[in-house]
Order: C-alpha cells, then sequence, then structure tokens
C-alpha cells in the first residue's frame, strides 16, 4: 500500500504564484505615483471628508441640516451664491462669444503668427492672481492712470461689472487654449464637398460646422464657469470696498478671518463649491465624449 497522490496541490500552488506575481507587477506599476495619491489623500480628499462632516456637524452634538439652514437663510449668502453663478455663467458666455471665433482664427493662421498668438494667450491666461488685480487697480481705479489720463470714471474694480471686466483678462485667452485642438476636427475637405454640393457658408456652418464644435465650445464653458466661480486671489484684491460685490470665496475667506459665524458657515459654502465642481465635471466628461466622436 502506497502513500495517495495528492495532485491537486500542484496547480493551487502555481495560482498562488501567478496571483503573487500579479500582485508585485500591479505595485510595481503604481509605485511611482504612491506621492501623487499619498499627497491626494492629505490634501483633497481628507479635506473635502472633513468639510462635508463640519457642514453637518451640530454645536450641540450629532449631525442635521441646521447648518445648511442657517447659510440658506442668511441674505448675504443669498447674494453671494447668486452673484457667483451669474458671474461664472455670464464669464464663460462672453468667452466663448469672444474666444471661439478667435480660436478658429488663430487655426488658420501661418506657423509663425500662430506660435505668436499662442504665446500671447499662454501669458495672459496664466497671469492671474493678485498682480492682475493691483494692475487694474492702477489701470482704472479710481486713482488709475486712464482714468486721470482720460479724465473718465470705469466702474469700480469690485463690483460686478468691474469684476467681469478683470476676469474677461484671462478667461478668454483660457477658452482659446482649451478649444483651439477643437478647431483642428474641421477638415477642409468638409468644405470642398459642402461646396460640390452646392452649400454656401451659412448652411455649412448650420449643419456641419457648428453642431461638430458645440460639444467642445460647452465643454470649454464648462471649465470656464467653474473655474470662475472658484477664484478668490483676483476677487480678494479688487474688493476691497465695503459696497464690493459678494462672492462665495469672499465669504469663505471672512468667516476663517473672523470666525463670528462659526466655521460651519465656510464649510457648507465650501462644500456648495464642491458640488458645483462635481456637477460641471460630470457634465464636462459628457460633453468630452459627445466630441470626441469627430476624432
Amino acid at each position: 500500500e502506497g502513500r495517495p497522490a495528492t495532485p491537486a496541490r500542484q496547480p493551487a500552488r502555481g495560482t498562488t504564484h501567478r496571483l503573487a506575481r500579479r500582485i508585485t507587477r500591479t505595485a510595481a506599476a503604481w509605485l511611482p505615483a504612491l506621492p501623487l495619491l499619498v499627497f491626494t489623500l492629505g490634501m483633497l480628499v481628507l479635506p473635502a471628508l472633513r468639510l462635508v462632516h463640519d457642514t453637518f456637524a451640530l454645536r450641540s452634538g450629532g449631525y442635521g441640516m441646521d447648518n445648511i439652514a442657517k447659510v440658506a437663510d442668511n441674505p448675504v449668502d443669498r447674494e453671494a451664491i447668486v452673484n457667483s453663478l451669474e458671474l461664472g455663467a455670464l464669464q464663460a458666455t462672453l468667452a466663448a462669444a469672444i474666444g471661439m471665433p478667435a480660436a478658429w482664427l488663430i487655426s488658420r493662421m501661418r506657423v509663425a503668427g500662430r506660435a505668436t498668438w499662442l504665446a500671447l494667450m499662454n501669458v495672459a491666461s496664466n497671469f492671474a492672481g493678485i498682480g492682475l488685480a493691483f494692475g487694474f487697480v492702477a489701470l482704472i481705479g479710481t486713482t488709475g492712470m486712464l482714468t486721470h489720463l482720460l479724465d473718465v470714471s470705469f466702474p469700480a474694480t469690485g463690483s460686478f461689472t468691474g469684476m467681469n471686466i478683470a476676469y474677461l483678462y484671462f478667461n478668454i485667452p483660457m477658452f482659446v487654449l482649451l478649444t483651439l485642438p477643437a478647431m483642428a476636427v474641421l477638415k477642409d475637405d468638409w468644405w470642398e464637398a459642402a461646396q460640390v454640393c452646392h452649400a454656401n457658408r451659412w448652411q455649412f456652418w448650420r449643419r456641419i460646422g457648428a453642431p461638430v464644435l458645440a460639444p467642445f465650445a460647452a465643454a470649454g464653458w464648462l471649465l470656464i464657469f467653474t473655474w470662475t466661480i472658484g477664484i478668490y486671489a483676483v476677487a480678494y484684491a479688487l474688493a476691497s470696498g465695503p459696497q464690493s460685490v459678494k462672492l462665495i470665496t469672499l465669504q469663505i475667506g471672512a468667516t476663517l478671518e473672523s470666525s463670528v459665524f462659526g466655521l460651519e458657515r465656510a464649510a457648507v459654502l465650501s462644500v456648495l463649491l464642491m458640488l458645483l465642481a462635481i456637477v460641471s465635471t460630470v457634465l464636462y466628461r459628457l460633453a468630452v465624449r459627445r466630441a470626441t466622436r469627430w476624432l
């Protein structure tokens, strides 16, 4: 009598080795991204979870909707929310209306001209912050250079109109840079084919050009909208007067500076910005997915 054979052990051992090798390869592939993942966890995920917690946590203990109700009942916060949404929508619309034709013209330029305009757009889109705000104050402010030179009164830099003027300086170039690659989707062959079918320019743009570029324009609109409502540095520097426009980011900053109303107010407004960003990102992905059908 011999010992019974155990043929099932060898396949199990081979499966274990294959699983171990797969785990090792996966870990090695993700290892270079480990610093980024740790940074994202510490600087994005954990703060976001803390904001959500503070939004619903009550001072008396437990959780509820009282903090959200206080913000909703506060006329200053309601005004800030409405102003931010209006500013973002108006900026995105103006940037699209001006930037889309500009991107089309730049895409049809010669290489040298296109390179020059791209350099200018890159500089303008990145010149956004405290420096830009001070530049506009020095240019069209109450004691600005153009104000004295032309002897005219420009809109207050902290007003809704003044904010729009300053924001357009970097939002239009940013929209051009976002949509410029999409202009290559429209092939010259399409216009030649439309001419063969006796179509004029209006018919070409109405039937072909506009439907193809519309998803790209919508994606750029959403990015500019989200970017605008989240700006703080430019708005903070421009809105120095008591009659300046109220925005969500400015209300968050004022709450953190004073802490008179408690930090839960800042948490509620921050979570609102997060929700707006998430919704815009989802819509952006849908627009890009529709646009990439032509790539």
